[in-house]
């Protein structure tokens, strides 16, 4: 898996390792002192051999590139923190099937519904599932259980005991 760092964070992170290497340290050394495996440090040096700092140049990515950019995306997470009702929706609640209508609408790039999590994902979203409640739920009346009956409710409990238990 790749670590935690920009491309040319990492690479600096490579050169710093040939540089140990270099003034006589060991692999394990310098696996400890970068927080990187000894494995990694084996092949970084071998890379430097064989290409020298054209070697720990960082490498692309694999895998097909995003199809929105970052201004894009940045756009995207504008209208998605509008929520779903100011984009003409019915409820307050994202689908995935709804963003990838947002995308192609409003971005003019066709997703998936099923592809839409990668890229919430890589923007930092995460799922978040709405609290269940009923549409009937009557709040006022709640409170007023609360204030009212559940005390008389709880001084009570003195008198119960459960099943098979004398007193």
């Amino acid at each position: 898996m790749r670590p935690a760092g920009s491309p040319q964070q990492l690479e600096k992170r490579r050169r710093q390792a040939i540089q140990l290497l270099q003034r006589g340290e060991s692999v394990s050394a310098v696996a400890r002192w970068l927080g990187a495996s000894k494995s990694s440090v084996v092949r970084w040096r071998d890379a430097h051999k064989r290409s020298g700092l054209k070697g720990l140049r960082p490498r692309d990515i694999p895998g097909r590139p995003t199809r929105l950019s970052e201004a894009q995306k940045a756009r995207l997470a504008k209208y998605l923190l509008q929520g779903p009702l100011a984009a003409g929706y019915s409820t307050d609640l994202w689908t995935l099937q709804r963003i990838a209508q947002v995308i192609e609408n409003r971005l003019h790039v066709t997703y998936h519904p099923n592809h839409v999590w990668r890229l919430l994902l890589s923007m930092g979203w995460s799922c978040q599932k709405p609290e269940r409640r009923a549409l009937q739920r009557d709040e006022q009346a709640i409170e007023h259980w609360k204030r009212s009956r559940w005390p008389a409710i709880k001084k009570n409990r003195r008198t119960w005991r459960p099943l098979g238990v004398s007193g």
